[in-house]
């Protein structure tokens, strides 16, 4: 028996990492962008960042959107708690998507040079991925509550919870180090030393914020929900995967050396944890409201959700490739000469 249920949330988890990188990249990139511009560091990098961001801006919530789609799709319930319980921390995502989303348009009628303008840039880079983390939070349990048919945020339970500040920590440390590590790679291929110098420190220093805190939001994950945290425990080899292939990266980059393969161990670091993290999440998807089984839709839209969301991912990668080639990979594009 084919279990499409399975089949789904694994797709979909699929979609949510590749958002997690491709996002983090750009979140990043902002912020940097605008730092630079407070330190007077701006001409060694914006220039660098502007070539990055022009052609891959408009596909990086591609990731999110089949992701949204999708987990409703499969798992109705979703949009029943999660709509409700995220009324507020979601539409503060929105507002800052769509103030994000017009710094591109602003750019492209020259107000680059506009500091309010960075300022925004810079400051959504950190709070959106913050206020998305609140998902990952409330499926945790203990946040959520269902009085009299009416689902219910308890805000001063999840604004007075350790974990959920970690979290939203985790999420903002690690968006500065993906990005960092990415930046110092595409520095590198574009053969710009003072921007790889600049950048190759930013995710260097990002690196160990990073590892506290995944280490702090490990243990208070361990008080808020035992079971996941347990069940995270019987996947260690997938966390010691994720430390290693860490520290693969920080030595690369301290070294100063192989920046790409120190970006594809940052990848594999996040990959791993990500994993280890969905799957001791198994089989909640909302602690204890809603269950992969029990929350599933009909077998029959499964498995059309399914075979439409394998054929997206096979037209969405091979349509990365092919702008990552023409574009991020291309030596003249990289190097500014078109």
């Amino acid at each position: 028996m084919i279990h499409y249920e399975l089949i789904g949330i694994s797709v979909l988890w699929l979609f949510l990492y590749g958002y997690l990188i491709i996002a983090s990249i750009d979140y990043g990139a902002g912020f940097f962008a605008f730092y630079a511009r407070l330190t007077k560091q701006d001409h060694l990098i914006n220039r660098l960042i502007s070539r990055y961001l022009s052609p891959v801006w408009e596909i990086t919530n591609v990731f999110f959107v089949f992701f949204f789609i999708g987990i409703v799709g499969f798992f109705p319930d979703t949009a029943y708690y999660y709509g409700s319980a995220l009324l507020i921390p979601g539409s503060i995502a929105i507002i800052l998507l769509a103030i994000r989303g017009s710094f591109y348009a602003f750019e492209n009628y020259g107000s680059k040079e506009n500091i309010v303008y960075l300022f925004l840039y810079g400051a959504t880079g950190l709070l959106i991925p913050a206020s998305l983390s609140v998902a990952l939070t409330l499926s945790e349990g203990g946040f959520i509550v269902e009085r009299g048919g009416a689902v219910s945020l308890e805000y001063w339970t999840l604004m007075t919870s350790p974990l959920s500040w970690s979290i939203v920590a985790l999420a903002i440390v690690s968006v500065l180090f993906i990005s960092g590590s990415f930046l110092a790679f595409y520095a590198f291929r574009a053969d710009d030393q003072p921007a790889l110098k600049l950048v190759r420190t930013y995710a260097l220093f990002w690196s160990t914020p990073t590892i506290i805190a995944a280490l702090t939001a490990f243990i208070f994950l361990s008080q808020h929900n035992e079971r996941h945290f347990q069940n995270m425990m019987d996947l260690w080899w997938l966390l010691a995967l994720s430390v290693g292939f860490f520290m693969i990266a920080v030595w690369l980059l301290y070294k100063g050396r192989r920046y790409g393969l120190a970006f594809i161990c940052v990848m594999l670091q996040f990959f791993c944890a990500f994993f280890a993290y969905g799957i001791g999440q198994y089989p909640y998807i909302l602690d204890p409201y809603i269950t992969i089984q029990s929350g599933a839709t009909h077998e029959s839209m499964g498995a059309a959700l399914v075979a439409a969301f394998i054929g997206g991912l096979c037209l969405l990668i091979p349509s990365l490739i092919l702008v990552f080639r023409l574009f991020l990979f291309d030596a003249d594009y990289v190097k500014g000469k078109k």
